[in-house]
């Protein structure tokens, strides 16, 4: 311990409860095990662990009876930017997709990137129309954002996303592939009917689209008036919102 008598401040030295020569060791299994469940080229979650995080809150779902919801995210003609710009451009557009995501969903979301230009952001506790939102936030925050081809360009690319959501609970249980596919179901029903929307199941399991009207309620609840241009989120509910643009 060493006394700062400049201020009569006391400083400690902080110590590692399993001594020093294991703390560097646990650091370093800690950062293995960060890589073996993050997508490189995004930072945000791989496969592997949406795929064990999924099942954890299924089994919480059927646990407490609160719905799990899942939403599955495409860009839109992707394989254009790709033809047209390049594969180094396509991951720039991949990796401002991956921040779209995390800025725009929730703390306790789990946002992965599942393939490809598919993403998938897992919302636990999450009823029809508070994932109804965090998909439009999302839709319209990529539909927003200007992507650039490169840090000294100025040309910017267009870029959209279709995408579907699925629950569990709500009278609608599912096993892990199944919730996958009818999220991906809806996703597919998104691209048909024109792309740049979001799409899902109403209770009697019927394919919706958010409509214009359920577009301009879900805009009003998170775009300041004053800012009309600019998606800026009105947190509202803090017990069932909570941004830091962090993510998980």
């Amino acid at each position: 311990m060493a006394s700062d008598t400049a201020n009569n401040a006391v400083t400690t030295t902080p110590v590692c409860p399993l001594g020093e020569a294991q703390c560097p060791v646990i650091d370093e299994v800690m950062q293995l095990r960060q890589q073996v469940l993050t997508d490189p080229l995004t930072g945000l979650y791989n496969v592997r662990h949406f795929t064990a995080a999924l099942e954890q809150e299924l089994e919480r779902t059927e646990r407490t009876g609160i719905a799990t919801a899942l939403m599955m995210i495409d860009l839109d003609h992707f394989k254009r930017i790709n033809d047209q710009w390049g594969h180094e451009v396509g991951n720039r557009v991949l990796r401002g997709t991956a921040a779209c995501i995390r800025e725009n969903t929730r703390r306790l979301d789990v946002q992965c990137r599942y393939g490809g230009e598919e993403f998938a952001v897992i919302l636990p506790s999450t009823e029809r129309r508070l994932a109804i939102q965090v998909a439009e936030r999302v839709r319209l925050a990529l539909q927003d954002a200007m992507f650039y081809v490169d840090d000294d360009s100025d040309q910017t690319i267009d870029v959209t996303a279709s995408i579907g959501i699925a629950w569990h609970g709500m009278d609608q249980w599912h096993s892990q592939q199944s919730l996958v596919e009818e999220a991906d179901q809806y996703l597919y029903q998104a691209k048909q009917q024109g792309r740049n929307r979001v799409c899902y199941a109403d209770q009697d399991a019927h394919a919706v689209t958010v409509s214009q009207g359920e577009k301009a309620l879900l805009h009003d609840l998170f775009v300041d008036e004053d800012s009309p241009d600019d998606a800026s989120f009105d947190a509202g509910d803090e017990a069932e919102w909570d941004f830091d643009g962090q993510g998980s």
